[in-house]
């Protein structure tokens, strides 16, 4: 029997060799350690050891997905921005074209789940480009690594269990279950508790896939939307007019009133027309504060925030389901004097920067931290300020400044 020095003994020498490895080998050592773990756990999810064993037993952490936890672009990006990419030319002529190509499945979705084609084609362009940009990084990677490292381990375990029942269901191939950071996947980006709950098998192939089915994902959609509360034949909402001086206090998505109410304190349809008398109760949102365009929302916006929390997202679907039946763009202007950038805009940003001998990656319109950095340098040596934001001030600097590097 070991005494109790000993004992401690050679738990500081164990120790005090985990101290002496480099951070990589730590962090390799401690994501083995939850792997272990998490196999032990596994069986209480409804996985199989052998399930685990075949798909998990050699992972390799991803640690660049914990930078994400607190940067994601609908909290981070002004609204301006955010909606200028989502909604552009290039997205709704796309949508309108899928709108025709799937308009026999559409209408049959719409018969069952009740949530009109605009709106699922919105979310299948937003979540992703009408499955052009599904993401590229392994579900199980991803959520292993979120599961052992970081903030919110719990939920992003309950969400690696969960991909490998879809696994061992055989819904989805394990190669074909890739996607964002933290672990959305699909034509319309379901997580996979999400998956689990609201995917239907609209094709009837005996598998829900939202990865290689459109249908499928086409139909989750609506089922989504439709549990979270959508109504039939109701609007998301619509843009409105402020009066001057108005109380921004009133507002709030949550806060919502009839429209007796908002008549009362002196909104009108954004042409200065009464309220429609079918206004349902409706809250006020002001994403960009009163200076800007201001909404009444219902309880569909409510179902589209549903998707992924955030009001900057609903608004995108909402607005691109509005333009793919034709509507226009919003009347208020947003509160800035650098408007956003669509994604051609964007483009063509990059291969100025491109042109002028930065080594920025791939022109693909996403503004990620070489473009930021390329072009807050560039602005500088034109003797302009900058913080790497790509907005049109920058475009027109860059498109004045000519081809060439300087």
């Amino acid at each position: 029997m070991k005494t109790r020095s000993s004992h401690l003994t050679s738990r500081s020498l164990a120790l005090s060799a985990l101290l002496a490895l480099p951070l990589p080998a730590l962090a390799d050592q401690a994501f083995t350690d939850c792997l272990d773990r998490l196999r032990t756990e596994a069986a209480q999810h409804g996985v199989t050891q052998s399930t685990f064993d075949a798909h998990a037993a050699g992972l390799e952490p991803d640690m660049a997905v914990l930078g994400f936890l607190d940067a994601q672009p609908e909290f981070v990006t002004p609204i301006w921005d955010y909606i200028a990419a989502l909604v552009d030319d290039e997205r709704i002529a796309d949508g309108r074209a899928m709108l025709e190509q799937w308009g026999e499945v559409l209408q049959r979705v719409e018969a069952v789940y009740g949530v009109d084609p605009a709106t699922v084609v919105a979310v299948w362009g937003v979540e992703s480009n009408f499955g052009r940009n599904f993401g590229s990084r392994p579900l199980l990677t991803s959520l292993s690594t979120l599961s052992c490292f970081g903030r919110r381990q719990s939920f992003f375990k309950g969400e690696f269990f969960t991909t490998l029942k879809i696994i061992q269901e055989g819904h989805v191939a394990p190669e074909r279950l890739t996607g964002s950071w933290a672990g959305a996947f699909g034509h319309t980006q379901f997580m996979p508790s999400t998956f689990m709950r609201l995917a239907v098998d609209f094709d009837r192939d005996g598998r829900r896939d939202l990865v290689d089915s459109v249908p499928d994902a086409l139909a989750s959609t609506a089922n989504f939307l439709r549990r979270a509360g959508w109504r039939t034949e109701e609007r998301w909402g619509f843009e409105v007019a402020l009066p001057a001086g108005f109380d921004a206090g009133l507002a709030g998505r949550r806060s919502k009133r009839p429209a007796r109410d908002w008549v009362k304190y002196g909104l009108t349809q954004v042409d200065g027309s009464p309220l429609p008398e079918e206004t349902p109760v409706s809250g006020l949102l002001l994403p960009a504060g009163k200076e800007g365009p201001a909404f009444l929302v219902g309880r569909n916006f409510d179902a589209l925030y549903g998707y992924n929390a955030a009001e900057s997202y609903a608004l995108a679907i909402a607005h691109l389901s509005d333009r793919l039946r034709g509507g226009s763009a919003f009347a208020a202007p947003w509160p800035t004097d650098d408007a956003g950038l669509s994604r051609a805009e964007r483009r063509e940003l990059q291969r100025l920067l491109l042109d002028r001998g930065h080594d920025i990656g791939e022109v693909d319109g996403m503004i990620g931290s070489r473009t930021r950095e390329a072009l807050k340098l560039e602005l500088e040596a034109l003797g302009l300020k900058s913080d790497g934001r790509a907005g049109q001030a920058a475009l027109r600097a860059l498109r004045e400044a000519g081809p060439g590097p300087r």
